[in-house]
């Protein structure tokens, strides 16, 4: 099951090909007013959930809890490096976390290829030693090692870069400082925000921008847009030029959503749920690593039972067995949260591919194939469920006739 976890990050990156692809053909079909042949960048997606972190209760260490838990700092890590501080020239950033946990307690060891500055190895550390903290495991037991692999892209990651114009560089310090605006955030820690367009003006000797947004549709979203304009009106700006207008689009996420993001369009909705699904496995990849535990836990019982036969050992041996058999429930229940997840994607998906079948046909095959390990991965835990019920002992007190 460990080993499907990529599958996520598979279909996230055929999506980005074929929206990226839809967005090159519209574009080149439709006429360029001015403002639009002044491009404006660095207005990448921002994932909310980088501002409330997962408070984790991870159960005993093994490789499957250490798989999750980590899993669930995929996005900010990835937010460490939206910065151009965090990485080179290239276009693709490789980041390596390994995690020791041994009976004195978890270290993690960041490392990268040559695009990975100091200073993202360093915001990643931060990360990953703050919401990462397994338990230490038994006293005198063999270390347990897991290694992450995290992947930054230039072309389908959010990514900031500065240099191309005066408008670029103002957003790119708008998406930047986000993660320090989470006080705006505060009413979306189940939700996702609506995408808000701003319109920004940059005048030539003026250190402060002209900030204005669009109507939201709703009082949320335009007490968002009124915080987000505060922020922005407290950063300096500058302008070569007499003055620039130009839109900027603040596009949320939040991977730690519980509800529904029927406020953004469909193809937003794809990635929203996406990030979701990551959050999902990592959850079944904790549960995973829970059963493991408890079972671990329910054979060192039996162990001790059959080397004794010590009837007082029966109560440790229900109780163990019924500890197992509830992670084994547990389990099952990630993977249907998961599996629920995977269907709306390819329920979504196939819509999307009635408009663009050349586009999303890749997307669909991904996505098809992520459900079909889930549900796998689901059948493969309820026949657990199944099997570690009928593996606890059957104990019966009779009481000797007088």
């Amino acid at each position: 099951m460990l080993r499907r976890l990529a599958v996520a990050s598979i279909v996230f990156t055929a999506a980005c090909a074929g929206q990226q692809k839809t967005e090159s053909a519209e574009g080149a079909a439709k006429p360029q007013s001015t403002e639009e042949r002044v491009r404006i960048g660095n207005q990448p997606a921002f994932d909310v959930a980088t501002c409330f972190p997962r408070d984790l209760k991870l159960p005993p260490s093994n490789q499957g809890v250490l798989v999750g838990a980590m899993l669930t700092a995929r996005p900010a890590v990835l937010e460490c490096l939206v910065s151009p501080k965090a990485r080179g020239t290239a276009e693709k950033t490789v980041v390596t976390v390994k995690t020791t946990v041994t009976d004195a307690g978890a270290t993690h060891a960041v490392s990268g290829d040559a695009n990975l500055t100091p200073e993202g190895q360093q915001c990643i550390q931060g990360v990953v030693d703050k919401s990462v903290k397994p338990q230490p495991l038994a006293k005198g037991a063999a270390p347990v090692e897991s290694t992450a692999t995290f992947e930054h892209d230039t072309t389908s990651s959010a990514t900031v870069k500065f240099g191309m114009n005066d408008g670029s560089d103002f957003s790119g310090e708008v998406r930047l400082a986000q993660q320090g605006w989470c006080d705006c955030y505060a009413g979306y820690q189940a939700s996702t925000p609506p995408v808000l367009t701003s319109k920004v003006t940059l005048t030539k000797g003026q250190a402060a921008p002209e900030v204005t947004f669009d109507p939201s549709g709703s009082t949320e979203g335009d007490q968002l847009a009124a915080c987000l304009k505060q922020k922005m009106l407290a950063l300096s700006a500058k302008s070569n030029t007499d003055k620039l207008t130009y839109p900027h689009r603040f596009v949320h996420f939040n991977s730690s959503a519980t509800q529904p993001a029927t406020n953004l369009e469909p193809q937003l909705q794809f990635f929203q749920l996406e990030v979701v699904r990551n959050q999902r496995a990592a959850d079944a990849a904790i549960a995973f690593g829970a059963r493991a535990a408890a079972a671990e836990a329910f054979e060192g019982a039996v162990a001790k039972y059959n080397k004794t036969k010590d009837f007082k050992l029966l109560n440790e041996l229900t109780t163990t067995c019924t500890a197992m058999v509830d992670a084994a429930k547990g389990w099952v229940s990630a993977l249907e949260a998961q599996k629920a997840v995977d269907q709306d994607s390819v329920t979504l998906v196939q819509s999307l591919k009635a408009t663009d079948a050349e586009g999303w046909a890749p997307v669909e095959t991904a996505s098809q194939t992520a459900l079909t390990n889930t549900q796998q991965d689901l059948a493969n835990a309820q026949a657990r469920v199944e099997a570690d019920q009928k593996a606890c002992p059957k104990v019966s007190y009779n009481p000797k006739k007088k």
